[in-house]
C-alpha cells in the first residue's frame, strides 16, 4: 500500500522541495527524531533512490528499542532499513558519538544524507565562534549531503504533525549540560529578543557564506593534514590553522581557539613549550620537528 500524502501540508511541501535537487543512490541517517523522519518521508514522496540506516550509539537505556522503532518507521515508507550498533569512543560525548555515527554511515556506498536544518546551521556557527573557529556546514561535503539546510526545524516538526508521524524526542536534546542545547535554548532566543526578530536566518546565512569560503579554499589550497613543523611553517596562517584543525578532527579532537593558537605556536614560536592539553587526557607535543598527539 502506497503511503498517503495529505493534500494540504505546507511544512511537508517545504521538505519535499528541499530534497528535489538531490539524487541517490544514498543512505539516510535516521535517528527517529522529527528532522530525520521528515527527511525519510520527503525522500519517499519524491521517489528517491535511498535506503535507511539507524545508528544505535548505546548511550541511553532502551536505545536498541528506539533504533528498531525508527527502522520500522522507515520501512512503512517502503525503504530498506537496518540498525548499526556502534561503540562511542572516549572524550567529548557529542564529538565521539558524531564520529562513530558518520563512520557507520559512510561504510555504505553512495552519498550519506543527514537532516541538518537552518537552525542547526545557526547553532554550528555560534558553537564554532565560541571555540574561536566560526564555521558552517556545506550542503554537500564529499559524500555527506544535507538537503534540509535551507528549511527550518519548524518545517520538519510540522511535517511530522501533518503526516501523523510520532517522532522520537531525544532527552539529550533538552539537557543544557550539552553546549548545543544551551546555544539552542539560551543564546539564540536571547539574540532573537535583542534584535527584535528571528536571529536564525542571519546566523544561518553567515554560516553558509563561511562554508562557501571554506570550500573555495579547499579547492585552491592543499589542506591535507600534516604534522611536519617545517611544512606547516611555510603555510599562510589561515591555511596552517585549517590543516591543524583538520588533523585534530581526524584524530577525534575538537579544540578551542586558544588551544589551536597554542598548538600553532609550537610551529611558529617554538621555544621549548610543554604539552598542549586537548581533552580526553591527550595533549599535543612537538618532538624532533614533528607534532605528536599523545
Amino acid at each position: 500500500m502506497e503511503p498517503f500524502w495529505p493534500r494540504r501540508s505546507p511544512h511537508f511541501l517545504a521538505c519535499r522541495r528541499a530534497v528535489r535537487g538531490f539524487d541517490g543512490p544514498a543512505v539516510i541517517g535516521l535517528s527517529g527524531g522529527p528532522d530525520s523522519l521528515a527527511l525519510v518521508a520527503a525522500a519517499a514522496a519524491e521517489k528517491k533512490d535511498v535506503s535507511v540506516v539507524v545508528v544505535d550509539h548505546g548511550l541511553q537505556p532502551g536505545s536498541a528499542e528506539v533504533a528498531e522503532r525508527a527502522a520500522a518507521a522507515a520501512r512503512e515508507f517502503r525503504f530498506s532499513a537496518t540498525v548499526a550498533k556502534v561503540t562511542v569512543g572516549p572524550g567529548n560525548v557529542e564529538a565521539a558519538a558524531r564520529q562513530a555515527r558518520y563512520n557507520a554511515l559512510l561504510e555504505h556506498g553512495g552519498d550519506v544524507w543527514v537532516a541538518h536544518t537552518a537552525d542547526d546551521q545557526a547553532e554550528t556557527l555560534l558553537l564554532g565562534a565560541l571555540r574561536g573557529n566560526p564555521s558552517g556546514m556545506a550542503a554537500r561535503n564529499g559524500r555527506v549531503v544535507r538537503p534540509f539546510l535551507t528549511i527550518r526545524r519548524e518545517d520538519t516538526v510540522g511535517a511530522c504533525e501533518e503526516l501523523g508521524l510520532d517522532p522520537w524526542h531525544d532527552p539529550m536534546n533538552n539537557d543544557p549540560a550539552f553546549r548545543r542545547v544551551a546555544v539552542r535554548t539560551g543564546i539564540i532566543p536571547t539574540l532573537t529578543e535583542l534584535i527584535g526578530g528571528d536571529a536564525v536566518p542571519a546566523l544561518a546565512a553567515t554560516a553558509d557564506r563561511i562554508a562557501e569560503d571554506q570550500a573555495l579554499i579547499e579547492r585552491l589550497v592543499d589542506l591535507t593534514p600534516t604534522t611536519s613543523c617545517a611544512e606547516l611553517g611555510r603555510d599562510a596562517g589561515a591555511v596552517r590553522r585549517r590543516r591543524l584543525a583538520k588533523w585534530l578532527l581526524d584524530e577525534g579532537m575538537r579544540v578551542q581557539g586558544d588551544q589551536l593558537a597554542a598548538i600553532e605556536a609550537l610551529v611558529t614560536d617554538w621555544h621549548g613549550q610543554g604539552p598542549i592539553p586537548v581533552g580526553g587526557g591527550r595533549a599535543v607535543v612537538r618532538v624532533d620537528g614533528e607534532l605528536r598527539l599523545r
